[in-house]
């Protein structure tokens, strides 16, 4: 019976472990889903920027060659 007993009492850490797991997955999905979002977001905002820098170098003016110093 003792057998018995013990065998009942490690299925039941087993089955409260398996739902400690799965709250914890539940958590970290949540997090994977809000970092994924928050990495889409500044992805998107670095893009922008970056094109608005390529705007800003193709409205300066084309570099002229220097004329040599004279001694």
């Amino acid at each position: 019976m003792a057998s018995l007993n013990d065998l009942t009492e490690r299925v039941e850490r087993l089955l409260l472990r398996h739902d400690e797991i799965l709250r914890t997955n539940a958590l970290l999905q949540v997090q994977l889903t809000s970092i994924t979002q928050e990495r889409d977001s500044l992805r998107s905002r670095l893009n922008a920027a970056r094109a608005r820098v390529e705007a800003l170098l193709e409205r300066l003016p084309a570099e002229t060659p220097k004329e040599p110093e004279q001694p």
